[in-house]
């Protein structure tokens, strides 16, 4: 009896327990978003389990459960699935990243302030140049770092130099929490390298983003010595010591008629309108080279002769604007320019009797000097000279100027496409490395070197992975699995030094294996060569991210934090600038090889 009753609770208990919720079913301890472009979604916390799917950048899934490297993350139909934690990233450090970047939408607009601005096809002066920005010239801002922008416009996309572009853009306004705000009564600029942008004027209140040096922002209104501004989507409270504040100009300029002044199409073709706006209709169009005498101008657009007795307005921005008698081979009724010309870039520079660099040198050539195309042989331009005789000049050291194309020289770019890098900011989250003799924390730093050098690398064709893309604690063994479960072609470990001795200063480079010592000595060599930092070498380091790494890699201490005078300069943009360009070259000859 007493085994049947048993036998009855056993059968009741197993048919109600098959409804209650399971373990791994368990309520989500927040969420986490896929940080790179695919994740494999294994069905245990370990390579060794299957594959039960591959997740997408961007994808957004609730957390079951972490252990060790690996979250249980929630899949549709009840199901789970574990992503290793160096490949997402979780809610509250997608929060901490987002309020870290500086605030540019895709809908910002720019306005290049000098003529010939060149865009390159990545944020680098090693990159080749894809196009150029006329003055007044607009584009639309897609991303950026602390030294660039990333563009497009007529020509596609590529990136410019920050300095030479002033911000336009629109800011989101938000009647509701500011009714008496919505006006703007000024614009500034940000003087400071980062600066806070708060919900509130005080320094308790919560910071809502972040902007950076030479970003301009609409002024709504002042409180004692705080500013609200806006700038793309973000609107908020900064110390108002950190912005040099202009009086906005009138965006409606006089009529006016000139004399003088002509006119080259910059755009590939410019429509001509009836009237000097875009509500007007189109009655032609120009383009890129012709020249035009200006007749009048009226807000940045101009009056021109486009066919002989006709009359029309071309937007201004796409002009590129010269004084007195009309150009060489133009005519005032607007017939294309025939001849292309160089401009000499450097002093110098060799003008050689055959398209090779064994020829011999026929002249030497300065700077600003210009000179009539012939014709384009292979890579180089062959030119008239001033005594009437030919040469040639590389076409990769000159700019071009009518319609002959640019030459582009092949550069980094060659070697590093298409190669897996691997790149670790040292320290993070709750390890911040050493801490600077004013304050620099190693952790912030590094991740700022790694931004800018992520960004030369993939416009290079690279495929690059970053070990922590914000400020997160990632074990060493995590960092060092990074390059395994990759392949890495490299892996650069970046840190900054420290020493008791405040006077310590410079650069080294680590490798432990054997056939790390060529990448190594190939990226340091590079490196303090660009940054002209102290030479202290390339050694063997008993590091874990190296040590335990069976791909070629490297761990690079980039300066010294604790002394106070090098702690300034690697903190500068210049620095930043010339050590990411230092890796980047450094990675492409170590290929090249």
């Amino acid at each position: 009896m007493r085994k049947k009753i048993f036998l009855l609770l056993l059968t009741i208990t197993l048919i109600f327990g098959a409804f209650l919720p399971q373990g791994k079913s368990s309520a989500a301890s927040g969420s986490l978003t896929i940080s790179t472009d695919a994740v494999n979604v294994r069905g245990g916390p370990g390579l060794s389990y299957p594959l039960v799917k591959i997740a997408k950048r961007g994808e957004k899934y609730s957390v079951v459960k972490e252990k060790n490297d690996w979250i249980e993350i929630q899949l549709p139909f009840g199901k789970t699935g574990w992503v290793v934690n160096w490949l997402v990233t979780k809610e509250n450090e997608e929060k901490t990243a987002k309020a870290a970047t500086s605030a540019v939408a895709t809908s910002s607009i720019a306005k290049a302030n000098t003529d010939q601005l060149r865009i390159r096809s990545g944020p680098g002066t090693s990159f080749r140049i894809v196009g150029f920005l006329n003055k007044g010239q607009e584009a639309t801002i897609l991303d950026q770092n602390e030294n660039w922008y990333k563009i497009t416009s007529s020509f596609g996309e590529g990136w410019v130099v920050r300095d030479f572009l002033v911000i336009k853009s629109t800011v989101k306004q938000d009647n509701k929490q500011n009714p008496t705000a919505s006006t703007s009564t000024g614009t500034g600029v940000v003087n400071g390298d980062t600066l806070n942008v708060r919900k509130e004027p005080s320094t308790t209140s919560p910071i809502i983003g972040k902007l950076t040096k030479g970003t301009s922002v609409s002024i709504y209104s002042k409180q004692n010595n705080w500013l609200e501004v806006g700038f793309a989507s973000i609107k908020g409270w900064v110390n108002s010591e950190f912005i040099n504040t202009k009086t906005e100009v009138s965006k409606d300029s006089p009529k006016k008629e000139l004399s003088g002044i002509n006119g080259k199409v910059t755009a590939g073709s410019l429509s001509v309108r009836s009237g000097s706006s875009l509500d007007f209709g189109i009655i032609g169009t120009v383009t890129k080279g012709q020249s035009f005498a200006i007749l009048e101008e009226n807000n940045n657009w101009v009056k021109i002769e486009f066919k002989s007795g006709r009359f029309g307005w071309v937007a201004g921005w796409y002009l590129d604007m010269t004084t007195g008698a009309s150009p060489s081979g133009t005519s005032q009724s607007g017939q294309a320019q025939k001849e292309s010309t160089i401009t000499i870039l450097h002093n110098g520079t060799n003008i050689r009797k055959e398209a090779n660099v064994q020829s011999d040198v026929a002249e030497l050539a300065n700077e600003g000097d210009t000179f009539s195309v012939k014709r384009v042989v292979n890579d180089w331009y062959e030119i008239k000279l001033k005594n009437g005789h030919t040469g040639y000049v590389a076409g990769w050291i000159v700019s071009i100027n009518g319609r002959n194309p640019q030459i582009q020289k092949s550069g980094a770019e060659g070697y590093l496409k298409n190669k897996t890098i691997v790149l670790d900011p040292g320290h993070g989250g709750g390890d911040n490395g050493t801490t600077g003799a004013n304050g620099t924390l190693e952790k912030e730093l590094t991740l700022r070197t790694a931004r800018l050098l992520s960004d030369k690398l993939r416009a290079a064709g690279a495929t690059v992975y970053l070990t922590r893309s914000n400020d997160s604690f990632i074990p060493l063994p995590s960092r060092v699995n990074a390059a395994q479960t990759y392949s890495a072609d490299a892996f650069i470990s970046l840190h900054y030094d420290s020493n008791e001795e405040r006077s310590a200063r410079g650069m080294t480079g680590y490798y432990y294996h054997g056939y790390q010592k060529a990448l190594a000595e190939t990226v340091f060599t590079s490196t303090v060569g660009q940054t002209n930092l102290k030479d202290r070498g390339v050694r063997i380091g008993d590091f874990h991210v190296i040590r335990e790494n069976s791909q070629k890699a490297v761990l690079m201490e980039l300066g010294y934090l604790s002394n106070p005078e090098e702690e300034m300069t690697l903190n500068s943009s210049g620095f930043q600038e010339n050590a990411a360009s230092g890796l980047y070259n450094g990675l492409a000859r170590f290929f090249k090889n």
